[in-house]
């Protein structure tokens, strides 16, 4: 069977929880994300997924990914892989979409990037990076890190281009999962907030 790559997003922060760009400012998990990602490991620990044995884990560097690792239950198999950290946002790292629309209105990341950052070249090639590693391996991954590097993973795994990654919402402490269907890379489940509500 093809390998296949789940993604966790790292709990919420008063960044995330506000809308604010958070690139590489290193922002401490909320009581609120704390408590998900306890109750995402306890969803990749019991069946179907048996707490993934044998499964390769890597993690973002910055505290929010990696403790929501170590919270989930896998900070001991885990290995932190600074290509999983966020998109730097340069000169819109901390402010909200509705703050840059203020001064650069119509703009959106996916097609704009952002000054003084990375571009959107660099997060397709750090995405790449990711999906050539993870389709390498001869099991499934897993890896913790953060919202927009994740969607452009999931929008490189399709082989689409980085724009695409505008229409895959992705929310704090969410669980998805990038496979194959009919021999073709496919979103398997995407946003999946179940654990939250206990299922």
């Amino acid at each position: 069977m093809a390998p296949r790559i789940l993604l966790a997003r790292h709990g919420q922060t008063e960044w995330s929880l506000s809308g604010r760009h958070t690139g590489r400012t290193d922002v401490p998990l909320l009581e609120e994300g704390r408590r998900g990602a306890k109750l995402l490991g306890e969803r990749l620990h019991r069946a179907p997924l048996d707490g993934l044995p044998g499964v390769e884990i890597r993690t973002s560097p910055l505290s929010r990914a990696r403790e929501t690792c170590e919270l989930a239950g896998f900070g001991d198999r885990a290995q932190p892989w600074d290509t999983l950290m966020e998109w730097d946002y340069g000169a819109y790292e901390g402010m909200t979409p509705a703050q840059i629309q203020a001064v650069r209105p119509g703009w959106l990341i996916w097609r704009d990037g952002v000054p003084e950052g990375e571009t959107l070249a660099d997060v397709t090639a750090r995405a790449d990076e990711v999906v050539a590693w993870a389709r390498e391996r001869d099991r499934d991954v897993l890896v913790f890190a953060h919202g927009h590097i994740l969607r452009s993973i999931g929008a490189r795994w399709l082989g689409l281009p980085l724009d695409f990654a505008a229409r895959i919402r992705l929310n704090p402490t969410s669980l998805s999962v990038l496979g194959w269907a009919y021999g073709e890379p496919a979103i398997e489940s995407w946003n999946d907030l179940g654990h939250l509500a206990g299922e």
